[in-house]
């Protein structure tokens, strides 16, 4: 099993004029003690159940070209795009642009969008959820007809691209893998059976009812299930001085149980630094051995 770092709050004690160097450092070190990925959130306000809307809330695709440029292992993604706040021709030129600048470490990490609060704020479309749905499966169509060697025309229901050409090619083949985030059993697991490389689910007591729907959606598209890999967003919580280590792995091992190969989550008074170092002295290496 994998461990992820989730950055989710850029609202830290030494404020934005050190934001650029706080940032780093917590991508460096969260590199150097083994995290396998990092990631940022797809959010221009930040969300209630981190803070007020007021705090600090970077651009996730400029930050993620800033990360690129200081690490040199950890894979990086937004966690996950909003589908609605660029269209996908333009999306698929990002998530290309910064495999290429990373040296083949982007994912692309999408969903319907959910936050109307921010969309309506800063007058981002934020259409129905259908149709947010519809448009969800339109870039993940048009996202992998440009990553192939079809660069002709796309026409959907939304979208309509005369020439879907996106050169440099990404360096990862074919096209930067795919997670799409949400537990929505109709809707969003189908779209993960039929196009993506993994899913997104939460810690919860369904989470096992999560992974049974998505193993029938596999089944009924032709895919093999073991295909996909099991993400699950946690949050971290070691504390201080390493006192919820425990419960955290009991959490994560209850998980592998599962088939989940990759947890990923933020970590409280990351800015710190020091439980970063726990998570990288204490739960990564358990969790390579899971």
């Amino acid at each position: 099993m994998h461990i992820g770092l989730h950055i989710a709050d850029f609202t830290w004690p030494a404020g934005p004029a050190r934001l650029a160097e706080d940032l780093t450092t917590i991508a460096t070190t969260a590199e150097d003690v083994g995290f396998a990925r990092v990631s940022v959130m797809d959010h221009v306000f930040q969300i209630g159940s981190l803070g007020p809307p007021e705090h600090e809330m970077l651009e996730a695709y400029t930050a993620l070209g800033y990360l690129a440029a200081r690490t040199r292992k950890v894979e990086l993604l937004a966690w996950v795009t909003a589908v609605t706040y660029r269209d996908p021709g333009l999306l698929t030129k990002i998530v290309t642009t910064l495999d290429v600048l990373s040296g083949g470490r982007a994912w692309l990490g999408i969903g319907a969008a959910w936050n109307g609060e921010e969309s309506r704020g800063l007058g981002l479309l934020f259409p129905p959820t259908a149709e947010r749905f519809e448009r969800l499966e339109e870039a993940l169509q048009i996202y992998r007809q440009m990553c192939s060697d079809d660069d002709g025309p796309y026409r959907g229901k939304h979208y309509t691209l005369e020439r879907t050409l996106n050169s440099p090619q990404p360096i990862q083949r074919p096209h930067p893998p795919i997670l799409i985030g949400g537990g929505g059993e109709r809707k969003t697991l189908r779209l993960v059976a039929q196009y993506a490389q993994a899913c997104n689910l939460f810690d919860s007591p369904e989470l096992p009812r999560k992974l049974d729907v998505l193993r029938q959606h596999c089944a009924d598209v032709g895919r093999d299930y073991d295909e996909i890999e099991k993400t699950v967003m946690i949050s971290f919580d070691v504390g201080p001085d390493g006192q919820g280590v425990d419960s955290v792995l009991g959490r994560i091992e209850a998980m592998a149980k599962l088939g989940v190969t990759h947890v990923h989550g933020w970590v409280p008074d990351v800015a710190t630094i020091r439980p970063l170092e726990i998570i990288g002295e204490r739960l990564i290496p358990v969790a390579a051995a899971l």
